[in-house]
């Protein structure tokens, strides 16, 4: 696999929607309300993704190959302060046949090292308690800190956040492997 991460493009929306439509229909199948998951709207989902990409504040990253995108990770400044954490990994999402290959280890550590250069020191990621991604983020380093309700399609599920207080450590860690 020829894998190459580099800054999405206005260009990529369409790929990214595709992507994390795609992700969710089955990260969160039997977790997510099965009407809410048929709801996601890739034009809609396009859409979002070309305003965030023209703006300034946000990182976005991609994964592809020759095949084209099929990954992608979403960071900037924390949404939502919690303890001294200043940066937040937003979203992280590969079509499921890509995962497990290594692309969301170096998406996110490509997304660290340019949160790290924009000056940010640390950086946290909420999670579905039930997502299976749970233990992706404890192989790279990262405690839970946190935890609270969110309401999706109409059922509330436990979210929890976990964090790395060092983008330093997250970043050194992985060149020791």
């Amino acid at each position: 696999m020829n894998l190459t991460i580099r800054k999405a493009d206005i260009e990529d929306a369409a790929a990214i929607a595709h992507v994390h439509v795609e992700s969710w229909k089955t990260t969160y199948a039997g977790i997510v309300s099965d009407v809410f998951l048929a709801s996601l709207n890739k034009e809609v989902r396009t859409q979002s993704w070309q305003e965030q990409i023209l703006t300034a504040n946000i990182s976005i990253l991609v994964a592809e190959d020759e095949t084209g995108i099929f990954g992608f990770a979403a960071g900037g400044k924390i949404r939502e302060k919690l303890d001294d954490y200043d940066a937040e990994l937003y979203a992280i999402y590969l079509l499921r046949e890509r995962q497990k290959q290594g692309a969301g280890r170096t998406l996110c550590l490509t997304l660290a090292s340019a949160l790290q250069t924009q000056g940010f020191t640390s950086m946290i990621v909420w999670v579905l308690e039930q997502n299976p991604s749970v233990s992706f983020y404890e192989r790279l380093g990262a405690v839970q800190i946190a935890q609270k309700v969110i309401n999706i399609g109409g059922a509330d599920l436990q979210e929890l956040a976990f964090g790395w207080p060092s983008l330093d450590g997250l970043i050194a860690d992985s060149d020791q492997e």
